[in-house]
């Protein structure tokens, strides 16, 4: 594999770089970390990417996509991440609008994947239910069909960010089969319907992003279906290995190791700096390892998306290395700011280590999730175990 720059991505690396420096200001990153203002910074950072052409690398070109190579796409995401940037909320650029374009009709591409490139609705996502998490073939959202609408009822949960969304992505039943995974499709629902209600869910960092979704009786035009009707599990195993490759995170990780090799430069022990602690190294050479061979694992799946494939397997595992590695980078984060990551509330009198370690604790905490979001990895282990070993 080649893995050096030519001129030209090097040309394309400072514009990427030029970009960041001038558009993510210093006031939108000071409203990015503080947190308190999650869609309006989401948005006006995604408004900036779309005047430039560069808020969906993975769209077809046609349709609003940059046509940009892997190369180009692991560049932006790299720099991205140096930046301290934020990603888009994915919802709607990277998991509900490659199933529109792949398996929706025109109306519903004409329709919604302009709104979704500018911005302008605000996507959440409802597959889990209170009975069904991992285990999605046994949901029980109910869509029965009445003239020209389906009335839908029942429940989702673990939806991030529906107190924000305008409209949600579903799988529900819509009919009763012996295998499971028939009988299910996939509809968008418009979140100012009747009988739509929001519960928040506080999660154990004390921050709201998740929320339980409840349905009554909630008319649902038939046009909003997405392809055929029982057809939806087809759909959803499409957006999930999107959904898994993105999980991944490559890029933020990278960025996370660095700091960490940052903060033990300044933290020390009983032996002195933290940073020249052997056992130390170790635990930090094991990580970076694991992510070299990440990282290239995810080129290969890249370029293989570019060449208009679709994840398989590989999906599965770039969700589980991706996930594990982010946990092991989150509890090292942790240890090395010690005993100031033993608080989650900061006042304006404490230091910045104390910030950090504040910051440190609730990435951890929150991080927990990240191995059972996307399809927790014991599913995806199955997977595997089935798609690749034939078990």
């Amino acid at each position: 594999m080649n893995n050096s720059f030519s001129a030209a991505d090097l040309d394309f690396q400072q514009q990427v770089r030029a970009f960041f420096e001038i558009e993510f200001t210093p006031e939108l990153r000071a409203r990015a970390n503080d947190g308190r203002d999650v869609k309006g910074v989401a948005v006006e950072w995604q408004k900036k990417l779309y005047a430039k052409g560069w808020v969906a690398p993975g769209w077809p070109k046609e349709l609003g996509g940059t046509g940009w190579t892997p190369v180009q796409k692991f560049i932006f995401e790299t720099e991205r991440c140096n930046a301290g940037a934020p990603d888009v909320v994915p919802f709607g650029l990277k998991m509900v609008a490659p199933v529109i374009i792949h398996f929706g009709n025109d109306e519903q591409k004409a329709r919604f994947l302009p709104r979704i490139l500018k911005s302008e609705d605000w996507w959440c996502q409802g597959y889990s239910e209170p009975g069904s998490g991992s285990d999605l073939a046994a949901l029980q959202t109910k869509a029965e069909k009445d003239g020209d609408h389906y009335v839908v009822n029942g429940a989702k949960i673990w939806t991030t960010y529906a107190q924000y969304a305008d409209w949600i992505f579903c799988l529900v039943r819509t009919g009763n089969f012996e295998k499971r995974q028939q009988g299910i499709s996939f509809v968008l629902i418009d979140m100012k319907s009747k009988g739509v209600t929001v519960n928040p869910i506080h999660s154990i960092d004390n921050h709201h992003s998740l929320n339980e979704v409840v349905f009554d009786n909630v008319r649902v035009p038939v046009e909003n279906l997405i392809g055929q009707e029982h057809q939806g599990w087809t759909y959803a195993k499409a957006l999930l290995a999107h959904e898994r490759t993105s999980i991944a995170e490559v890029s933020n990780s990278k960025r996370n190791l660095a700091e960490i090799i940052e903060l033990a430069k300044q933290q020390t022990n009983h032996k002195g700096r933290l940073i020249d602690d052997p056992h130390f190294q170790q635990r930090l050479s094991d990580i970076e390892i694991e992510l070299m061979a990440l990282e290239y694992m995810d080129l290969r799946v890249l370029a293989s998306m570019s060449a208009g494939d679709t994840p398989g397997p590989e999906a599965s595992l770039l969700k589980i290395k991706g996930t594990e590695i982010q946990q092991a980078l989150q509890e090292l984060r942790m240890e090395t700011i010690g005993a100031y990551s033993a608080s989650l509330r900061v006042d304006e009198f404490q230091n910045e280590l104390h910030r950090e370690g504040s910051s440190s604790r609730k990435e951890y905490m929150y991080g927990r999730a990240a191995t059972i979001y996307g399809g927790s990895n014991e599913v995806q282990r199955n997977v595997i175990a089935k798609a690749v070993l034939g078990l």
